[in-house]
């Protein structure tokens, strides 16, 4: 739907405001409605000139090491180009006219004299080094090149930042790191964008940070100063944004808000109330499928000799719809990049507990018996069983049972989901079993926050989790705590003996379960990407902290599906970088699960993977499709390797005893159909026998 003219008529109105010691700031009102952006009053003409204390990063990481030493990614050698770039040198802009990109940005974008500018002055210098510990960041090089890109935590950038850059008193900092992309809310599956903006909370300090790229790997998209003009635009546009701040998902930070628009990717997403996207800031010109590296049609830019990209940006006349007193251009530099308005993100209601509207299409029947290979889905239990799961399904896992915060640590607590009481849903799970399916109870799920800090809290987990499977008749137990849950410590470097106490606690808990529940109760673990193939990056924090869990507990453990959608860009055993949702992406990342790898780089130390009768694969129903799927399964089981892929098998006849696929959630596949189930069971169930 299109964006309602709300804001029309526009009357506009400027005043210059100043806040918190940052960058003179003006307010420009529309109707009801009011954005801050940099500079100062248009109506007063004239130029401002904005100090600027320019810092080149350096980032050494420690979880890469040449001969011995850390990985170092410096950004001073850039320095020199980035001054004589568009955005401290003037540009002759198809609007805008002859100035710096910043400048021609805001001029495009409100109607003002010719006299008025706002411009970036000379900086001043200043360079800085930061360590990045194994749990903060990560390299990717490519084999074939020998070009690398790191993966950084943004949150602990800033704050390392500003522990170094004190109070400027109006001047603006502008960071710079070289091939660098970042994760956001110091969880590494929030991936990836290529920096920040607005006032760091703790300095007060209107700041920039981006990327500056050159001689990055193939998997980099963009180029030069595209990341740092992108968030010098989105700075002008927001400077009073907090890049610290925590809030619902599509919320808007503090900050300037908009009509919620809609970002054009496919499938189609709510980009958010603010004028770039939550978590990664991403321009309405960029295009980011799920947990990839952030990518655009750059706006190419000669001067003194050499080229740049610029990033192409939205005006505030796209998300407002435009009006007296604004620009009548959409976007910048390129005014063709962005043609009509925004559209608006749909209205969501309230979450319904009642039972969505029934398939339209008929489930695929269930034909042969089992030859080993299944289908594998987590069941919220917002449709009713009976009708809605279709018989393709071999393990169905309930989804959940979660930490009870008001009992003592390490105490499980499940309540069955509204559209059932606790009778009701014991039929259920026995009705499913007596089809032959299994049926697992899991144990976590995202945004739920688990410990087992205190070996007292084992008793307590392992009764409480006894007494759920017990009283359900569960068949076994799927643990899912995810980030920031086993996050490892500092300094805990073996997985084989590891020594962060929820993680040995908790393999403690799982070998008393498998004692007190007998030799027939099922242990699975579906870790996301960052928790086990991540682990050949880096091993500390989140990144690898499942290996020391599937490594103690592999003699019992039933299977490990590896969520292939809550995962960032990694590195494969070819050497090369793969970003998710793609069949190379899936056959790369479930190889190191099935050939092990050195952690973190480390040849001294290896961690020897599982046999593919413990493996599977876990996709999300909203980020891939049945093709994609359907390829990637048949290439990792039988070896066919499809058209366009170009990651090799390391064993090209495949992994014929590869269980199967997980799918996050049946019920999403329901909704749509049975698109999945109805494609992928019949696949995995003509195969031949696993074996």
């Amino acid at each position: 739907m299109r964006i309602a003219a709300s804001l029309l008529p526009f009357l506009i109105a400027a005043h210059s405001v100043l806040a918190q010691g940052t960058v003179p700031t003006f307010r420009v009102t529309a109707g009801s409605a009011s954005f801050t952006l940099a500079g100062r009053d248009p109506a007063a003409g004239g130029a401002t000139t904005i100090p600027v204390l320019l810092v080149p990063v350096a980032l050494s990481f420690e979880s890469s090491k040449a001969a011995g030493k850390p990985f170092v990614m410096e950004a001073a050698p850039d320095v020199p180009a980035i001054l004589r770039s568009p955005v401290f040198s003037a540009f002759p802009f198809p609007a805008g006219g002859n100035t710096q990109y910043g400048d021609a940005m805001l001029r495009s974008m409100v109607a003002a004299p010719e006299s008025w500018h706002t411009l970036l002055g000379k900086p001043e210098v200043r360079a800085v080094r930061i360590a990045v510990p194994r749990g903060s960041g990560y390299i990717l090089t490519s084999h074939k090149t020998g070009r690398s890109l790191g993966i950084v935590d943004l949150e602990f950038l800033q704050k390392e930042l500003f522990r170094r850059i004190a109070k400027q008193d109006g001047r603006l900092v502008i960071a710079v790191t070289r091939n660098v992309a970042y994760y956001a809310l110091g969880d590494a599956t929030v991936c990836c964008g290529w920096g920040t903006h607005g006032v760091d909370s703790a300095t007060g300090n209107s700041f920039v940070l981006g990327s500056y790229l050159r001689a990055a790997p193939p998997v980099v998209q963009d180029a030069d100063i595209q990341p740092l003009t992108q968030q010098v635009a989105q700075f002008f546009k927001d400077p009073l944004h907090d890049p610290l701040w925590h809030g619902p998902r599509n919320a808007a930070a503090p900050g300037n808000v908009v009509p919620a628009w809609m970002r054009s990717t496919d499938p189609p997403s709510c980009g958010g109330p603010a004028v770039s996207s939550t978590y990664f800031l991403l321009e309405p010109t960029d295009t980011n499928p799920k947990n990839n590296l952030p990518a655009s049609r750059a706006f190419a830019a000669t001067l003194h000799g050499a080229q740049y990209h610029l990033q192409n940006v939205a005006l505030l006349p796209w998300y407002t719809g435009g009006g007296p007193g604004l620009g009548k251009a959409y976007s910048f530099p390129d005014s063709t990049a962005l043609t009509a308005p925004a559209e608006g993100c749909p209205q969501r209601g309230g979450r319904s507990a009642a039972p969505a509207t029934a398939s339209e299409a008929a489930p695929a029947p269930r034909s042969g018996a089992g030859n080993g290979h299944e289908l594998i889905g987590y069941w919220t239990g917002y449709a009713a069983a009976r009708q809605d799961i279709s018989p393709q399904w071999d393990v169905v896992i309930v989804a959940f049972a979660t930490p009870d915060h008001n009992a003592p640590e390490g105490t499980m607590q499940f309540r069955t989901p509204a559209n059932f009481d606790a009778a009701r849903f014991k039929d259920e799970i026995a009705r499913l079993k007596s089809q032959g399916r299994k049926v697992l109870i899991s144990l976590g799920g995202g945004g739920q926050y688990f410990t087992m800090a205190d070996p007292n809290s084992v008793p307590n987990f392992v009764s409480s989790v006894s007494r759920i499977v017990t009283e359900y008749g569960f068949d076994g137990i799927d643990i899912d705590f995810e980030t920031p849950s086993l996050a490892i410590d500092p300094g805990d470097t073996d997985f084989r003996h590891p020594k962060t106490p929820s993680i040995v606690n908790l393999i403690a808990g799982m070998r008393e379960l498998r004692e007190r529940l007998g030799p027939r109760f099922l242990i699975t673990l579906v870790p996301e990407g960052t928790q086990i193939p991540a682990g050949h990056a880096s091993y500390g924090g989140q990144f690898g902290s499942y290996l020391p869990i599937a490594h103690a507990l592999r003699d019992i453990l039933t299977f490990m599906d590896v969520q292939d959608y809550n995962t960032p860009p990694l590195e494969a055993l070819d050497g090369e970088i793969y970003q998710p949702g793609t069949v190379d992406y899936h056959a790369a990342m479930t190889e190191l699960v099935l050939r092990g790898f050195h952690p973190g780089g480390d040849s001294k130390e290896f961690w020897a993977g599982l046999p593919p009768q413990k493996v599977a694969v876990g996709f999300l129903t909203t980020d891939t499709t049945p093709e994609i799927v359907r390829q990637a399964m048949d290439y990792l089981i039988t070896g066919r390797q499809p058209a366009g892929s170009t990651y090799k098998l390391r064993q090209p006849g495949g992994y014929p005893g590869l269980i199967g696929a997980m799918f996050w959630t049946l019920d999403a596949d329901r909704r749509a159909n049975y698109n999945f189930s109805n494609v992928i069971g019949p696949q995995l169930h003509a195969l031949p026998p696993a074996r």
